[in-house]
């Protein structure tokens, strides 16, 4: 099994351009599986930001919703894929009305077995507020159970707070 680290955090933690650091110091290739969807202003502007970090080096492809295939035709021995981010995904996969425990259960499978080694960033949600609706309340649990998921099955686990990364895993 290749390498897999997952990198939590809060929104505007710092965890992407930690990821990208990591993916930077593990291979001069890389692959980014970017999940997020331009639908507003709001969110195209932070794709922009995003994308003005990244260098020529990086090969970027979008996989709002096939997430594990883009997985699979990207991982290599010799490239590391680093996938933004995983709540994201999620997001689009309730809003499609998708199954979100086969389509979690279908990316264990394709993270387990990688070729190459991974990097994936997830929004650690539950620690606010209870959301008083819900999809809210559905999206948390979701996310909460999936990166408990991942985590499990990952070699290193690093939570991002205020920019500062503390390891938890690994």
């Amino acid at each position: 099994m290749a390498p897999i680290t997952l990198v939590l955090g809060g929104a505007r933690s710092g965890k992407s351009a930690h990821a990208e650091r990591l993916a930077a110091d593990a291979s001069p290739r890389r692959v980014y599986i970017a999940t997020a969807q331009a639908l507003d202003d709001e969110m195209a502007t932070r794709i922009a930001d995003h994308k003005s970090r990244r260098d020529l080096s990086w090969r970027t492809v979008e996989a709002p919703l096939g997430l594990s295939d883009a997985i699979k035709a990207a991982a290599t021995p010799d490239h590391v894929v680093l996938v933004d981010c995983l709540t994201l995904w999620l997001s689009n996969l309730l809003l499609a009305e998708h199954d979100i425990e086969k389509e979690a259960d279908g990316l264990i499978a394709t993270l387990t077995d990688a070729a190459g080694p991974l990097i994936l960033v997830s929004n650690e949600v539950g620690l606010g507020i209870v959301p008083d609706n819900a999809l809210a309340r559905a999206f948390r649990d979701h996310a909460g159970r999936l990166n408990q998921r991942i985590a499990e099955a990952a070699d290193k686990v690093v939570f991002l707070a205020a920019g500062l990364p503390m390891v938890l895993k690994g």
